[in-house]
């Protein structure tokens, strides 16, 4: 069993409200293939709309470019979305001062430094060329 495969068991399970904050299963139906991919993904909600960072190099989110329907288990609930990718370098810089100001525990892990809470502007800058934005929006 790989880590995500007990995350995925994790937040279908009793269990999940531990973790359901601020962690979903995305599941998205590969272009070429057809086939279900269910991963899970750190996010965070603003206003009718959830935000996912990830990596450039991820596959996952190919599949929602231009936009597509996705299926969500959050909270505990399993619901349908649409989901857009974000690509624009500039606009993921952007997005990622709301991103660190909603999951400042983030900025650690990402390498960014905050001055007064604010990402550092280089910092957001290098990141965009890394990271891609996944904007949901629930239905």
């Amino acid at each position: 069993m790989q880590g995500n495969d007990f995350i995925k068991i994790l937040l279908n399970s009793p269990l999940h409200g531990m973790f359901s904050g601020s962690l979903m299963l995305i599941t998205v139906t590969g272009r070429k293939t057809g086939r279900l991919i269910t991963t899970p993904v750190n996010y965070f909600s603003d206003g009718d709309s959830l935000w996912v960072l990830s990596n450039r190099n991820r596959n996952w989110w190919r599949n929602v470019c231009g936009g597509a329907e996705v299926t969500l288990q959050l909270r505990g609930h399993q619901m349908k979305a649409r989901a857009e990718t974000i690509l624009n370098e500039e606009a993921v810089a952007k997005q990622l001062g709301e991103y660190i100001h909603h999951m400042p525990m983030a900025a650690g892990p990402l390498g960014v430094k905050l001055q007064n809470g604010v990402i550092n502007c280089e910092d957001a800058q290098r990141l965009a060329k890394e990271k891609i934005f996944v904007r949901i929006c629930l239905n």
